[in-house]
Order: C-alpha cells, then structure tokens, then sequence
C-alpha cells in the first residue's frame, strides 16, 4: 500500500482550519491528544446526541448531499473520519453490493461503535491516509474538517487517494452570515445542546465535546479559503452548496488528466 511518507507531511507551511483554543489544548502534541480522548470518550453517546442536534433529520440530509456530489452505484468509497459511520451508512445504501466502503478515524472508541457490515476499518489521519494511490472513487469527509491539523495536507491526500475522475465531497457547518444567525446557532450550539448532553448522555465528556463542537465552528476559516485549499491541492469543478445557511457541502473533482499527485 502506498501512502504519503512522513516526511512529505512534515514539508511546507502548515495551515490549520482554524485558530488554536487554548481552553482546550496549547499545542498540536495536547490537540492530538485531546481529539483522541475526547472522541473516545464519547462514543457510545455520540449517535444519541447527534440525532437532538439534527432534529432527526441527519440521514435524509446525508443521503441527499451524496446524491449531490455524484456518489453512484458501484462506487468504491473511502471515508475519512467515519467516526460512528452515520455517513457511511448512507453511503452503503447508495452504493449497493457492488460497491465497497474503507472507513478511516484516528478514533478507536469510534470505530467500535461502527455497525456496517462489509466495509473496512482503518485507524488514520487525514494527513496520512492508510490507502493506496487512486483506490477510491469516491472520497468523503463528514464533519471532521475541523479536527485536521494541516489543510493543505489533508486535502493532498484525498487528492492522492482518489482515482482520475474521483469526486470528493467535505460536509461542514459554517456560521451564518447573519448576525441574528450566528447568535442562535451559537446560543444552540453552544449552551441548549450541551445542557442536554448532560441530561441524556452516558459519559460526562459528551457535554464538553458538543462546548468545543460549536468552539471550532465559530473559530473555522471561511468557506472561501475552503474553496482555494481545495483548488491548491489541485481539484476541479470545486463548488459549495449551502442548506439552511448553515450546512455546507464542498464538492470537488479530480481531473481525468492528473497523475496521482499533483
């Protein structure tokens, strides 16, 4: 299998998706290990949780925006950040028999809350993919741009990993425009959902992770240095579509000339 070599990720300017909180971690050695406690954590109360914070409404909004970003029966799939493997789910769905699904966390806890079958597990990073050269059709990131600690990386590997022609979708939540928006989404994100998360979750982190889940919204660079990270790395066709004002979907396509790196 071949992956980026350690070296290649230590080369060039770092860019992180968003400014360092200090309120929880003080450099990238505390972050790594923060996400991985955190996540870990908190896993068994993650689907719970999310289904509040989505209002039930997370599978038909997942199944839609594969359908927008060109997933097809067949497709082989890799899924940076399955976490549980809401996305993934979905993504089995679409993609039938035929079709095969490679799902990647750096979370253990995760990845044992996964119940797919048929598909592989393996634990990585965004900026290390664990996958060879071109083997996906399809490569998907599902609310996990956040937890990067290198952009530029990040979205170098998806373009690796992806075949010519590959399509790439990144699902996040982006802070409305709006100030009244801002302030209600902070103000649900920020202090209704957390209070819940200590009513109805099983491990006392889970209220934490829902506090730093709105902490790295609020902090995330904008759709628009998004967009140019994704063209960097040498994508095309790069789009974002928007629902609600507040869920963003950036899709991209590799180019059918490329080599596997650019």
């Amino acid at each position: 299998m071949n992956t980026a070599p350690e070296s290649d990720l230590a080369a060039g300017p770092v860019q992180l998706p968003h400014s360092p909180l200090p309120a929880y971690y003080r450099d990238e050695v505390e972050h790594q290990r923060f996400l991985r406690r955190i996540f870990d954590e908190t896993a068994s109360d993650y689907d719970r949780i999310e289904r509040v914070l989505a209002m039930g409404t997370g599978p038909r909004y997942r199944r839609m925006a594969l359908q927008r970003a060109g997933l097809a029966p067949g497709d082989k799939v890799v899924d940076v950040g399955i976490g549980t493997g809401l996305l993934a789910r979905e993504a089995c769905a679409q993609i039938g028999a035929a079709g095969s699904l490679v799902g990647i966390d750096p979370s253990p806890g995760m990845l044992k809350q996964v119940a797919l079958r048929g598909i592989q597990l393996r634990v990585g990073r965004a900026e290390q993919l664990p996958c060879a050269d071109g083997e996906a059709d399809f490569l998907s990131l599902g609310y996990a741009f956040r937890h990067v600690s290198d952009v530029g990386r990040a979205f170098a590997e998806f373009y690796r990993v992806l075949r010519p022609g590959g399509k790439l979708l990144v699902l996040e939540i982006s802070r409305p425009e709006s100030r009244i928006g801002n302030a209600l989404l902070k103000a649900y994100m920020r202090i209704l959902v957390p209070v819940i998360a200590r009513i109805v979750a099983r491990e006392r982190a889970t209220s934490e992770l829902w506090r730093y889940y709105w902490d790295t919204i609020e902090a995330c660079i904008a759709p628009a240095q998004i967009i140019a990270a994704l063209e960097a790395a040498g994508f095309e066709a790069v789009r974002r579509h928007t629902e609600l004002g507040i869920f963003s979907e950036y899709s991209a396509v590799k180019p059918e000339s490329s080599g596997l790196l650019k």
